[in-house]
């Protein structure tokens, strides 16, 4: 064998052995792609059922916010009726309520005059050991806007 006839073999055998490696290779990028291929069936088999269940979902959820939105509508006119009314009561009310009220207060500071200028004037401090101290009325509901 000459030298051409052995680089002719090497390269041969060279090129069986890359042959053989590239069909190996195409042979398992056949199989990932079926498996790919089952998965895309699988996944779209199952994503049917669910978009159609979200459809209905989404559907179910517009009724829902059109019937919170009258309920809303209705809320809103309903506080709104109570407002005017609210209103027109303290217009027609608040003002003779107040009235009788000033009325009702002057009458009671007046008794209450009366009968304290029939009792005596009351005695302003009590005097305990040396130390003088307030009344027990000093300050208080009564004389808390008058000094006498």
């Amino acid at each position: 064998m000459s030298g051409g006839e052995v680089a002719g073999i090497l390269v041969a055998v060279f090129w069986a052995i890359l042959v053989s490696f590239l069909a190996l290779a195409l042979v398992r990028l056949a199989q990932t792609l079926k498996a790919a291929t089952r998965l895309v069936a699988e996944v779209t088999e199952q994503a049917v059922p669910l978009l159609s269940e979200a459809s209905a979902t989404v559907r179910e959820a517009n009724t829902q916010l059109a019937r919170v939105d009258s309920i809303a509508s209705d809320v809103q006119e309903v506080t709104s009726n109570a407002s005017a009314l609210s209103s027109t009561v303290s217009t027609a009310f608040g003002g003779p309520l107040v009235k009788v009220a000033a009325f009702g207060y002057g009458v009671r500071r007046a008794i209450g005059r009366k009968g304290r200028a029939e009792e005596g004037p009351a005695p302003a401090r009590n005097v305990v050991i040396g130390k003088t101290l307030p009344s027990a009325r000093w300050g208080g509901r009564r004389n808390r806007g008058s000094k006498g």
